[in-house]
């Protein structure tokens, strides 16, 4: 059944135009009340990234939730994994994120986490939308919910980070840069990695209420690539506006994305015997990560695009280890969620681990090339039963002849067909996307 407000991860747009309004806001706090926290007793954990918004979006939120009878933790700025483990470790019945992660500041949205620390269920959502049809109502004045900030959240979920970090190593002969985006990990990300010894160079950790995301973070990693040389640093580290996203920077200053990331902690999760399982990746996830974990029989399935299909069939197949290109990861030895810092940490001890260094250990792994071309549209169609287009797929794939693969998928936020084509020969490649686009546009525009 199609839901009216959440997508992929969340509701989100840009605020002021509905549904990221104020009198929105406050009926979805409500509505999420009476879902999330029909018991008696029951609290709901609030966090934020950086913008400005959240202000206004954070009160509607707590007078809607207290209007349905329960009480409210607040968190102030903090990643949204962060997020997810305090609603688990302390026993709330569910946690909400206002975050519109790696959008600019003048964007935000709402992410649900249940008690369990992971993604809400689609009959939840479901649920949530059902009470969103309903006049607000008030509880009784004696059981309103009432509202509390936690003071000590940055420091436990610091703690929990380290934790995560092999006990027998440090960071003592690491010189990093951290890039925070001006978002949720500015007060967080830094002191994980200068209290496990790196030597530590932090940017991006300013934030101003408009500046998240705003030339820095994971997409907009020139500040990172200029600064790790620059300060002759021995990798850097960019995360995303509210902390779920992670891409890495090695010595050199070439970008290390998500594929490549979960290479280096499959490998050395694969060398100490402790995968469980094979990896899983998207339909995005680049060729050459799984061309390379065949050479080692390691397991690989493609899941939709987003993380949290990536942790459906993480779920279903009991496996530990998944992610996308863009840099969600999901370590489920370590976590519930994706986690950028986690994710990072991981990375590190492998580098320290076998010495060696992240150009190195991501040099196993080959990318090839990919062309991703997007054919606006005037209405989506049904793509695998419509012919010509199916036999210009055929054609193209004939044209690559096993070295490479062809993907047609609608955006799932705007008018678009995404053309992709991947392979070892970077001409024929951008020829045979370039030659489907074309047909594609012909035949549904």
């Amino acid at each position: 059944m199609k839901k009216n407000f959440f997508g992929t991860d969340g509701i989100r747009g840009s605020v002021g135009s509905y549904p990221i309004t104020p009198d929105f806001m406050l009926k979805l706090g409500w509505a999420a009340g009476r879902v999330l926290g029909a018991e008696k007793g029951s609290k709901i954990l609030v966090g934020k990234d950086t913008r400005i918004s959240g202000y206004m979006i954070e009160s509607a939120l707590e007078a809607g939730l207290s209007a349905a009878g329960v009480d409210i933790q607040l968190l102030g700025p903090m990643p949204t994994p962060a997020i997810a483990y305090l609603t688990r470790t302390l026993k709330a019945q569910a946690g909400i994120v206002i975050s519109a992660s790696h959008n600019p500041f003048a964007d935000n949205g709402i992410k649900f986490f249940s008690a369990e620390g992971t993604k809400l269920a689609d009959d939840i959502e479901h649920a949530i939308e059902a009470e969103l049809e309903k006049e607000i109502t008030c509880c009784d004045s004696a059981v309103l919910g009432k509202a509390s900030r936690i003071t000590d959240a940055p420091g436990r979920y610091i703690e929990f980070c380290k934790n995560t970090f092999p006990a027998d190593l440090n960071l003592k002969n690491l010189k990093v840069v951290v890039d925070c985006a001006n978002g949720a990990t500015y007060h967080i990300a830094p002191k994980v990695f200068a209290e496990l010894g790196a030597e530590l160079i932090s940017i991006g950790d300013n934030p101003d209420g408009m500046n998240i995301n705003n030339g820095y973070g994971s997409t907009h990693p020139e500040n990172l690539q200029k600064e790790v040389l620059d300060q002759k640093a021995d990798l850097g580290i960019a995360f995303d506006g509210d902390g779920d996203r992670l891409i890495m920077v090695d010595h050199e200053g070439e970008l290390v994305d998500g594929d490549q990331l979960l290479y280096v902690m499959a490998m050395a999760a694969y060398a100490k015997g402790g995968l469980k399982g094979g990896v899983v990746g998207t339909l995005m996830t680049n060729l050459g990560l799984e061309h390379a974990f065949m050479q080692h029989e390691i397991p690989f399935s493609r899941a939709g695009v987003g993380d949290r299909y990536v942790m459906e069939q993480l779920l279903e197949k009991n496996w530990r280890l998944g992610g996308e290109s863009s840099g969600h990861l999901i370590c489920l030895e370590q976590t519930t969620t994706g986690d950028g810092i986690v994710a990072a940490l991981q990375v590190l001890a492998a580098v320290v681990e076998q010495g060696k260094s992240l150009k190195e250990l991501a040099s196993g792994m080959k990318q090839y090339p990919m062309v991703l071309i997007n054919v606006r549209v005037s209405e989506k169609p049904d793509l695998d039963n419509h012919a010509e287009i199916q036999a210009a797929v055929a054609q193209a794939e004939a044209k690559l002849a096993g070295s490479g693969r062809i993907l047609l998928r609608p955006s799932g936020t705007e008018p678009l067909i995404r053309v992709m084509a991947e392979g070892q020969d970077k001409s024929l490649v951008e020829s045979v996307a370039n030659t489907l686009a074309d047909m594609v546009k012909k035949a549904l525009t």
